[in-house]
């Protein structure tokens, strides 16, 4: 059977503008075989055209291009040094804060910082702005209920705090919910915010080819007042961060240039 993979990525990003190609190849074209097959086309062209016509097939298709595990406080000890040493620090030269929660998927990340920020910094005033490529996972984060795994690493007392239990769900409280601007945002094709002063973007970038994760560090760089902070996943540890007027200001956050 011919190969048709390369045609297909063509067409996806004439229809969606997203380019497989930035993503690592192994990884991705393994993701969509799997759908293809199950959906059972025996091209990767004909899987297209079916969910080109199909909206169903379409959302279960973008779902899965996008890696949507996450949960509150992911790695706690990180979200220590955020509320203890970055915040703080931030905090001396300016007296509100704009956030952005980048490839936020279902919302877990943006509402810890909307805790985050609610529970220890109540006075100062923050804008929180949360984007992702996929708009299913904008549409639940937007909705805000969550199995009782996404809770495990959250302290108890948050838990009762800003959760409404219906069932075995749990509904996050609307003052959260008015903290933040859910937007759909291409991290590889859209423009970037600006004037960010806390920028997190955790366990997304492992995805990406080192050609695509060079210019969304320099588009981060960019996006970022001077001393503002990069928060990165515990796998995305940033080697060369001179290369993007950035340094390292403790274990995965990295501090813009003055």
């Amino acid at each position: 059977m011919k190969d048709d993979y390369i045609e297909f990525v063509q067409k996806v990003k004439t229809k969606l503008g997203i380019d497989l190609q930035l993503y690592k190849e192994t990884q991705m074209k393994r993701r969509i075989t799997t759908l293809r097959n199950k959906r059972d086309f025996s091209s990767y062209v004909a899987y297209f055209e079916a969910f080109n016509k199909d909206k169903d097939m379409l959302n279960e298709f973008t779902d899965r291009l996008t890696i949507n595990v996450s949960e509150f406080y992911r790695n706690a000890k990180r979200w220590e040094v955020l509320k203890d040493t970055i915040l703080p620090t931030l905090l001396k030269n300016r007296n509100r804060l704009s956030i952005w929660s980048a490839a936020c998927s279902t919302g877990e990340e943006p509402y810890s910082l909307a805790i985050l920020m609610k529970e220890h910094f109540p006075t100062v005033p923050v804008q929180i702005l949360a984007t992702d490529i996929d708009t299913n996972v904008l549409a639940k984060a937007k909705q805000g209920i969550y199995m009782e795994q996404a809770l495990k690493e959250l302290p108890i007392g948050f838990k009762k705090k800003y959760f409404e239990m219906t069932g075995s769900l749990y509904k996050i409280d609307d003052s959260l919910k008015q903290m933040i601007t859910f937007k759909k945002h291409n991290l590889l094709a859209d423009r970037y915010p600006t004037n960010i002063d806390l920028l997190v973007c955790r366990n997304v970038l492992i995805y990406f080819t080192d050609t695509a994760k060079e210019s969304i560090y320099k588009n981060f760089s960019n996006a970022l007042k001077t001393d503002g902070v990069l928060f990165v996943g515990s796998t995305e540890q940033i080697f060369n961060p001179a290369t993007y007027d950035l340094n390292l200001a403790e274990t995965f956050f990295y501090q813009k240039n003055k």
